[in-house]
């Protein structure tokens, strides 16, 4: 798509987001626009959909700003198209779709900027946008979801479970990918969750868990999961990884249970005999916000490529979780002190890495503000949307 088009579509999208409320307002109108043009498709969704219009506002948003980069985009919306199936949804669902999103963006966009040539702008991405999802449906041949059974439930902190299954059959995932969770205890309301292990060949899998106050699904995914619950687990997302061809050494960034994908990649490059080098910076606010440095720690004593690096904001556990703090066996690198992304840029630009940033939504917006503050150059840093 020509340059200038793409850059009409970009500012569309960002006048509708820009305003208070205006990406709520905007998910909110798709939805509505879908739920009218086809009778039926409403039952195929959770009652709660707050959480899915956060993400779908999210997504588009993504999708609209990478416009330039057609194989990430492609790669991203087949792998939305496929994990749309656990719904029930088929392909020409996505025709209803494309007519509910070019309703959403005329009814956001402001008067002044919709013009003829912006409506037929907009008509040409969303075709693109729902047809690469509705081909990804339509060809693939994995299961919609795969079945799992919790064969461990360890509460390593009031509100962080790490959560052990066995899937049915082995999910075709690599290490740094999520995948959508139901659980018996919340039906119909699926939760992002990312491996914390890489694929093996007897299924088994583990997700680290943080109850998320108010929240629907995580406070029984850490309070109440039990040995035998059957999960079902939808199909893997996401495109962390590191590149070896590159020839570039590794930056990683990871805040709570953030660490999950990056900690499954180290674990695979563990069984290598050549990697790049990697930083690892593994930031909370308490020492005990560090769940898992244990393991990291051992992961660093056993392959010289790998340097970890904790980062806390206080320096002593909180009154709820009086456990002593634990220094770094010899040799390792001691804790530092202060936000994270700040402690990171301090370091320099790192130019010269791929750089993978995990954690919550806001970790990673202030993170990447404070490197590229620093320097670091924008097409460097990877992350998840979702």
């Amino acid at each position: 798509m020509e340059a200038f088009a793409v850059a009409r579509v970009q500012l569309s999208f960002a006048s509708i987001v820009a305003t208070p409320g205006g990406a709520e307002r905007f998910a909110t109108a798709f939805y509505t626009a879908l739920w009218s043009d086809t009778v039926g498709i409403r039952e195929l969704f959770p009652a709660g959909m707050e959480t899915m219009r956060q993400r779908f506002a999210t997504a588009v948003g993504w999708a609209v700003n990478r416009l330039g980069e057609p194989d990430t985009v492609t790669a991203f919306l087949t792998q939305l198209g496929r994990d749309h199936r656990k719904y029930g949804v088929r392909p020409e669902h996505f025709r209803s779709a494309g007519r509910a999103l070019h309703t959403a963006v005329r009814e956001c966009t402001p008067p002044i900027l919709w013009t003829d040539a912006l409506d037929r702008t907009w008509a040409r991405v969303i075709d693109l946008l729902v047809g690469t999802m509705a081909d990804a449906v339509a060809d693939d041949e994995l299961p919609a979801a795969w079945g799992a059974t919790v064969v461990g439930h360890e509460r390593v902190l009031p509100d962080l479970a790490i959560i052990r299954l066995e899937t049915d059959s082995p999910i075709p995932y690599h290490a740094g990918q999520y995948m959508s969770v139901q659980i018996p205890q919340r039906p119909h309301m699926w939760r992002y969750l990312s491996a914390a292990i890489p694929p093996n060949p007897y299924g088994q899998i583990e997700f680290h868990v943080r109850r998320v106050s108010g929240g629907w699904v995580s406070p029984a995914l850490v309070g109440e999961t039990a040995v035998g619950d059957r999960w079902v687990i939808g199909p893997p997302l996401g495109g962390l990884h590191v590149d070896r061809d590159s020839g570039e050494d590794v930056l990683m960034i990871a805040s709570g249970t953030g660490l999950a994908p990056l900690r499954a990649q180290l674990m695979e490059m563990g069984m290598r005999g050549d990697n790049p080098r990697v930083h690892l910076f593994f930031g909370g606010k308490y020492p005990c916000d560090l769940y898992d440095l244990q393991t990291l720690w051992q992961l660093a004593t056993t392959n010289p490529w790998l340097t970890v690096v904790p980062v806390v904001e206080e320096t002593e556990n909180p009154w709820w979780h009086p456990v002593p703090v634990e220094d770094p066996p010899p040799g390792l690198h001691r804790p530092l002190h202060g936000k994270l992304g700040k402690v990171v840029s301090q370091f320099g630009s790192w130019a010269d890495r791929q750089i993978q940033i995990a954690g919550s939504p806001s970790m990673i917006r202030t993170t990447l503000y404070a490197l590229s503050a620093g320097g670091t150059p924008r097409q460097n840093i990877s992350f998840d949307p979702l």
